[in-house]
């Protein structure tokens, strides 16, 4: 197999020939076709997320085709085409298992950080973590779902049924969550970085009823708020945005310090939530949901030895929606 792998932190990738995986008990060996690049493998490789494995090969986006099947697995054959999750794996028996909450185990192992990736031709997985991809979407156009989508999806539920939601960060996650709060009457307000006028256009492109920059008032005061750019400072920006009542859901993994703000502007019952990785029932939920809410996906595709550019594009905000790597050999 072909891997891009990352050694040191804050290094370039390096392209790799290493032997097949193992597989174990319990798992699936994947033939890769593509591995999305999300904004969490920056925080990995720019060593804001502190423990990765290393040597790792990153990703957690991840589209293949089942070529091995472990002992003991069931609900998959040979040939079928699942995605793989950042949760790659959990304990099982804590009290956060126990109750459909494994998004929370202490012990729990993420694809392409605890456990080598998709950014490589073949990878393994545990069979638990994997899901059936519906058909009628590619292979570079479902890899964006894996993360962007599930934690847009996931996100969106914990801000609540309020009408008027705003966007902050007009990325991966939001260009899929958009067309998902549309499906269901809501109006949307976008945000983005200040001057980033074309962002505030894909915004509108995608059915906001405004844009514009995170640092303005929107016509309407917010029912909830979902922040998916790193930028600790929106949140009391998207407070001063909101209704009473309101909920400001914070859906990325790293964010920088929030800002101290006054009492008043999260009084009058205003609430702050984050959202901690996924579990499999909001996978299982997601995919149910794209059978009936049709989702399209914006990606620019880079070959897999590509990986440091689409990286580094990523880094500089060049990207509408998402980037995919090509692992097709």
């Amino acid at each position: 197999m072909k891997a891009m792998v990352f050694a040191q932190t804050k290094q370039p990738l390096k392209l790799e020939e290493l032997p097949e995986p193992g597989l174990s008990p319990g798992q699936l060996l994947l033939q890769v076709s593509a591995c999305g690049v999300c904004r969490t493998d920056l925080h990995v490789i720019d060593n804001e997320l502190t423990h990765p494995k290393l040597p790792l090969i990153p990703g957690h986006e991840i589209i293949g085709r089942v070529k091995k099947i472990g002992a003991g697995v069931t609900g998959f054959k040979i040939d079928d085409r699942v995605g793989v999750p950042w949760l790659a794996e959990t304990c099982g028996v804590c009290k956060f298992c126990k109750t459909n909450r494994e998004n929370l185990c202490d012990r729990a192992i993420f694809t392409g950080y605890t456990r080598d990736g998709g950014y490589a031709t073949q990878t393994v997985a545990n069979a638990n973590f994997c899901f059936h991809i519906p058909d009628g979407i590619s292979d570079e156009h479902a890899a964006p779902l894996l993360c962007a989508g599930l934690i847009g999806w996931r996100t969106l539920k914990l801000a609540g049924p309020g009408k008027r939601l705003g966007i902050y960060g007009f990325g991966a996650a939001a260009h899929i969550t958009i067309q998902i709060a549309l499906s269901q009457g809501r109006e949307i307000y976008g945000f983005t970085r200040p001057g980033d006028e074309r962002g505030q256009a894909f915004a509108r492109s995608l059915g906001a009823t405004w844009a514009g920059s995170s640092e303005e008032k929107p016509p309407e005061l917010l029912d909830a708020a979902l922040i998916f750019a790193p930028v600790g400072a929106l949140i009391p920006l998207a407070l001063a945005a909101s209704d009473k009542g309101a909920t400001i859901v914070s859906g990325g993994i790293h964010m920088s310090d929030i800002p101290s703000f006054p009492y008043s502007a999260l009084w009058e019952e205003r609430t702050i939530k984050s959202v901690a990785n996924l579990t499999r029932n909001d996978a299982l939920e997601f995919f149910e949901l794209l059978k009936t809410v049709k989702v399209e996906t914006t990606v620019k595709t880079y070959e897999l030895e590509d990986a440091n550019t689409a990286l580094s594009d990523l880094r500089a905000g060049k990207l509408e929606g998402a980037a995919v790597l090509n692992c097709k050999r």
